[in-house]
C-alpha cells in the first residue's frame, strides 16, 4: 500500500546571463565601409540603424519606409506587436539609391528570384563583411540591434523610449543595455 505523495519544492538552476557583444561605432562604420553591393549596404545600414530583428528585415514592405516622417513601421514584430522605429538620413539616402536601381516590387529587399529575401543571406553578408575588416569577435546579425541600443545609451537616450524602439514589452529586456 502506497502513503500519500510527496511533493518537494526544487528551485530551478538560473540561467547564466550572458551580455551581448557589441560593436562600437567604429567597427559598425568599418563594416559598412567594407560592403560594396548597394543592396548588402542597405540591408546592414537598415538593420543597424533602426534596431531590427533579422526577421523584421525581411518582413518589411516598401509601404513601411515613412521618409515624411523618417520612421520604419515595424509590422508584427516579436509578439505580434507593430511599431515604429528611426529612419536616418543616410540610411534613407541609401534605400532611394537602392530603390531606384534593383526596383523591388513587394518587400523592400526582394531575393534574385522575388520574393522575400532569405535571413541566411542577411547573416552571410555581415560574415563576409566581418571576414573582411577582421573583426573576430562573436558578432551575429543581432549584435547590430544590440550595437545599435547602447549607443543609443551612450548618447543619453532615455532607456524607455529606447524600449520603445526595440519593441520590448518590458523593460527588464531594455536594462541589460546599462549593463554593458
Amino acid at each position: 500500500m502506497r502513503g500519500p505523495r510527496k511533493i518537494y519544492q526544487i528551485d530551478r538552476p538560473r540561467k547564466e546571463k550572458i551580455l551581448p557583444e557589441v560593436l562600437s561605432t567604429e567597427e559598425v562604420t568599418a563594416i559598412l565601409k567594407s560592403i560594396n553591393n548597394l543592396k548588402h549596404k542597405a540591408i546592414i545600414m537598415t538593420i543597424y540603424s533602426a534596431g531590427l530583428r533579422i526577421s523584421e528585415l525581411t518582413n518589411l514592405k516598401l509601404k513601411d519606409i515613412d521618409s515624411k516622417r523618417m520612421q520604419i513601421r515595424i509590422e508584427q514584430g516579436k509578439g505580434k506587436k507593430d511599431r515604429y522605429s528611426l529612419l536616418g538620413n543616410k540610411t534613407l539616402d541609401t534605400l532611394r539609391l537602392y530603390v531606384k536601381e534593383y526596383q523591388p516590387k513587394e518587400w523592400l529587399f526582394e531575393g534574385a528570384n522575388g520574393g522575400q529575401y532569405s535571413t541566411r543571406s542577411v547573416q552571410n553578408i555581415l560574415k563576409n563583411a566581418l571576414k573582411k575588416v577582421g573583426i573576430s569577435k562573436n558578432i551575429s546579425v543581432h549584435s547590430l540591434r544590440h550595437s545599435f541600443a547602447t549607443h543609443l545609451l551612450e548618447s543619453g537616450t532615455d532607456l524607455r523610449y529606447i524600449q520603445e524602439l526595440l519593441g520590448h514589452a518590458s523593460s527588464k529586456t531594455t536594462e541589460i543595455y546599462t549593463h554593458i
